[in-house]
């Protein structure tokens, strides 16, 4: 037997319940992995309480790192025991042990640890599809990315500054700018205390930018809209204020021809050569200490604790990555 929490209803934390299952036999083209360290996402909290419906009863959470346990048939490149790192699982991370497609894993290298993986590796692939291929971020550029002291953000950071970009972040504390100023951010926004849209505008000398990453959603969307240059970009890639519905299209005419996408994880890494590529990138940088990825301990949660783990991060008072340990 295993143990891993289910849902068997949407709602909030509550319906994420801590039970007994099956050790999974892996199907063909499948490899049953041994968690080590599972990563909290936000998407998680989307999928449990049904902005993301899922098929009941569900596992949650699509990322973890650990350690082969079995192959299924026709599985080449991994063998049980390789240390491995995934992200785009099927539903059921939250486990002990978790059934996955050989084609969704990376090879994880020794020099990383499991924790820093399962912390990483979902936060550090979007960031590599955000600032590498939805708008490619070049040196000197400036450009918003709001909640810079999430565990994206941080990441972005990070990335940003490996790139010889400048970064600027909004957060809700001094704390939270003073992390993500120390991450590599090159100027941060108080959002309680400053009109977003002004400071830009400010720090830019009246230029505005060229791109806007947002993952906060409803709470955001006319502010990050203000600091776009003139066809410039919105990214929208999340919805921790809630969805962004409603949109009269004229709004993006009336405030200068302005571009939108909403772009996934699952929409650029298709492959597992595409995989293999951004994963290396990052693991790259991680290896180098270009980006550095550490876990306070107040955040790292039981696997039955994954209510509490929850309740947490919806309270918007982690910075950084959060992780379930087995």
């Amino acid at each position: 037997m295993a143990k891993r929490i289910e849902i068997s209803q949407h709602g909030g934390p509550e319906v994420m319940q801590f039970v007994d299952v099956s050790l999974p036999e892996p199907a063909a083209g499948e490899v049953v992995v041994e968690n080590k360290a599972i990563g909290i996402n936000y998407i998680d909290t989307y999928i449990r309480s049904g902005l993301y419906p899922a098929s009941l009863p569900s596992g949650l959470g699509t990322e973890a790192a650990g350690v082969v346990k079995s192959v299924g048939e026709g599985v080449t490149g991994v063998k049980p025991g390789d240390r491995v790192v995934y992200a785009q699982s099927a539903l059921g991370a939250y486990s002990e042990f978790h059934a996955v497609a050989a084609d969704k894993l990376a090879l994880l290298p020794d020099c990383i640890s499991f924790e820093q993986a399962a912390a990483s590796f979902l936060k550090g692939l979007t960031v590599h599809y955000l600032l590498r291929q939805t708008y490619v971020i070049q040196p000197d550029e400036v450009f918003l990315f709001q909640a810079a002291a999430g565990g994206v953000g941080l990441i972005a950071c990070q990335w940003a500054k490996a790139l010889g970009a400048h970064l600027i972040g909004t957060a809700g504390s001094a704390e939270k700018m003073a992390r993500a100023k120390e991450a590599g951010a090159w100027a941060m926004i108080n959002y309680r205390e400053e009109d977003v849209a002004s400071r830009v505008t400010e720090l830019t000398g009246g230029k505005k930018v060229r791109v806007v990453y947002d993952s906060v959603g409803k709470d955001t969307w006319e502010s990050s809209l203000d600091c776009l240059q003139r066809r410039g970009l919105m990214v929208s890639f999340g919805n921790a204020s809630g969805p962004v519905s409603g949109v009269d299209l004229a709004i993006l005419n009336q405030k200068g021809s302005l571009y939108v996408t909403r772009p996934s994880l699952n929409g650029y890494i298709t492959t597992h050569e595409a995989l293999t590529h951004a994963s290396n990138e990052l693991f790259s940088l991680i290896a180098s200490g270009a980006i550095k990825v550490e876990v306070p301990e107040q955040q790292k949660f039981a696997l039955k604790d994954a209510q509490q783990a929850h309740k947490v991060l919806q309270s918007r008072a982690t910075q950084g990555s959060s992780l379930l340990i087995p």
